[in-house]
């Protein structure tokens, strides 16, 4: 059995277009970068955290061992300085004033952890930003679509209109690597999918 250690609506609705089945049960664990870590060791740390974290648990609760436990953290970085979710509606703003005209970059930390071995690899994406206005930034907190979004926006939401490229993953910048996640998950185990 798959396990995403992970409370994101948007891996689990990844994972199910994709065709895995899995369970959930979200990992609980501080997500706050180390002094002077850089953002993959970053998102890498916490993926591996937070599979650890639910492999343990599971273990620890029933006769078997979860077959594979998958991890992930999301990441938006610029000028290598991590921009995580906001806070509030200022922080949001504040991120959105930053990546405004800018290219940035999103990195995803994935890890597999099973009874034998964890993996962990990284995916980065490079996304382009329009020039926002003030006012675009404000109608757009204003639907509350940045507040639980690492970077204050949703590339599969209303912020596609500002996004005219991207180098590397789509679904990367989404949430998941579903191609770098299905690649990990049959180098190690059965195929999850249905």
């Amino acid at each position: 059995m798959l396990v995403l250690a992970s409370a994101s609506p948007r891996r689990r609705e990844l994972l199910t277009q994709a065709g895995f089945t899995f369970e959930v049960h979200p990992a609980h664990i501080p997500e706050d970068p180390h002094p002077n870590e850089d953002p993959i060791t970053y998102v890498t740390r916490l993926a591996r955290e937070k599979a650890q974290s639910v492999f343990a648990e599971l273990s620890s609760k029933g006769p078997a061992p979860p077959q594979v436990v998958l991890g992930a953290d999301t990441t938006v970085t610029l000028d290598n300085q991590i921009l995580g979710k906001p806070e509030d509606p200022a922080d949001a703003a504040r991120i959105l004033r930053l990546l405004s005209g800018r290219t940035h970059r999103v990195i995803t930390g994935v890890a597999l952890v099973t009874a034998q071995r964890t993996q962990v690899a990284s995916e980065v994406t490079a996304v382009k930003f329009l020039a926002l206005s003030e006012a675009e930034i404000a109608a757009y907190i204003a639907t509350g679509e940045p507040m639980d979004k690492a970077g204050a926006y949703a590339i599969q939401g209303r912020a596609a209109c500002w996004i005219p490229r991207i180098e590397g993953d789509y679904f990367n910048v989404v949430g998941l690597p579903i191609a770098l996640v299905t690649t990990l998950l049959e180098s190690i185990t059965p195929s999850h999918r249905s």
